[in-house]
């Protein structure tokens, strides 16, 4: 068959990566693409939010699967518009995708299926939510109600950094459009996961459980980023708690979404904080995550074309999913200021080097210029790693970090450190 991959990170390059192996594919596309990606598919100039010409391109290249990374264009009906054309994509509608796309949509759906979460309430009026913050005090949360590339939540220590976070989002407009209304929350106490499941609308296959680090620097200080590393397994989601959140969070989740009218699709993310009375819901992403991919995709042995075929046909309980019994790692390397103001153009040597027995590294924000490779990005690349253990994954990612070289670059030495130290290896993460 042929297939379409759509976005241009790291995330897609992992895809890519993976789909490439499958024997079922005979050619593989991917719209934009980047110099990565190019090593196993060929890659279009089209943007990951053209609809129309990413339609074109999949008319012209009579694309049978059309795989949908970003969230951006799954909000703006791209599987909406690719299955009224008569192709076939992953992932779920505009609907569906309402639940990335609106914080306080997915809290209403969780409010009325019993999926645990955050007390929270919204606003459309700044000076309201304000007067809400003063009365409820801090820790508190502050969320941009829309698509914000990860960057939309604060998690206010005080109230006066609250109603900083308020006023940037729906007085600065720091977020654009995403910002006009905020979801305030109460802030959750334990351990941050990520569970990421297939599902057709009816079956609920979940991966192996992750953990994102998304503060730019290390013990989890400094702003929020797309992602500045994971690793999976992790330890914190045991089999039976994993269990638990497939029958608390992400079946009810599933199937209240059918009571709605509305299928859901593709791969269904749930963002979670482990407490101490179970785990609660920080947020639902409509797709595969980032960087979490790329530490996932490494131990699914199955084939994964068959797997997002499935979804898309409804037959994903035909299907089963082998996992290898190993650890996998992955630390990414930004540009110098990401994720605020950053540079672009800088020269990148020694990827090379890096890629030895068991390592990858996905490409995330890189442009090839008069035939150099070099950065384009905030998160610029993804150096991912698997072995047996999750120390020894973690050391060869960072061994092959440490091979690369451009100029300002920017990764956190701390990743995987809250697995080490609940395995009892406190330390072996440090860098």
């Amino acid at each position: 068959m042929n297939v379409l991959i759509i976005g241009g990170g790291g995330r897609e390059h992992a895809l890519a990566w993976k789909i490439a192996q499958s024997p079922l594919v005979k050619r593989l596309y991917c719209a934009p693409g980047n110099p990565g990606i190019a090593a196993h598919a060929t890659c279009a100039p089209v943007t990951a939010t053209d609809i129309p010409g990413l339609l074109a391109l999949a008319k012209v290249h009579a694309i049978d699967l059309t795989v949908v990374g970003p969230e951006d264009p799954l909000a703006h009906g791209l599987v909406d518009q690719f299955e009224a054309a008569g192709f076939t994509a992953f992932g779920p509608s505009a609907k569906a995708a309402q639940l990335e796309a609106s914080k306080a949509f997915a809290k209403h759906i969780m409010a009325k299926y019993g999926i645990p979460t955050a007390e929270y309430a919204e606003f459309s009026n700044a000076e309201e939510a304000v007067a809400y913050v003063k009365r409820k005090g801090a820790p508190i949360v502050v969320k941009a109600d829309g698509l914000a590339a990860g960057k939309g939540v604060t998690v206010a220590s005080d109230v006066d950094a609250a109603i900083a976070a308020i006023r940037a989002a729906m007085v600065d407009h720091a977020f654009g459009q995403a910002g006009r209304r905020v979801v305030i929350e109460e802030r959750l106490v334990g351990e941050e996961a990520s569970i990421l499941a297939f599902t057709d609308g009816k079956t609920v296959v979940p991966m192996p459980p992750s953990q994102d680090h998304k503060a730019v620097f290390d013990n989890d200080e400094g702003p929020n980023t797309g992602g500045m590393g994971a690793y999976a397994p992790a330890p914190v989601v045991s089999e039976a708690l994993l269990e638990e959140i497939v029958e608390t969070v992400l079946k009810p989740c599933v199937q209240g979404m059918a009571n709605e009218g509305i299928a859901y699709r593709g791969v269904l993310y749930a963002g979670l904080m482990i407490t101490e009375s179970g785990p609660k819901v920080i947020e639902f992403n409509c797709r595969f995550g980032d960087p979490e991919t790329q530490v996932v995709l490494p131990l699914l042995q199955s084939d994964l074309v068959p797997v997002l075929a499935a979804c898309c046909d409804g037959t994903l309980d035909q299907v089963a999913l082998d996992w290898a019994p190993c650890a996998c790692a992955s630390v990414v390397m930004t540009s110098k200021g990401y994720p605020g103001p950053y540079s672009k153009g800088k020269p990148i040597e020694g990827i090379g080097a890096a890629e030895k027995e068991g390592v990858s590294v996905f490409h995330a924000g890189t442009k090839k210029t008069e035939g150099t490779l070099v950065t384009h990005g905030g998160r610029v690349l993804n150096v991912t790693a698997t072995d047996a253990t999750l120390p020894a994954a973690l050391q060869k990612a960072y061994a092959g970090v440490e091979n690369i070289t451009f100029e300002g670059a920017h990764f956190r030495r701390d990743i995987g450190r809250k697995a080490l130290e609940r395995l009892g290896m406190e330390g072996s993460a440090d860098r």
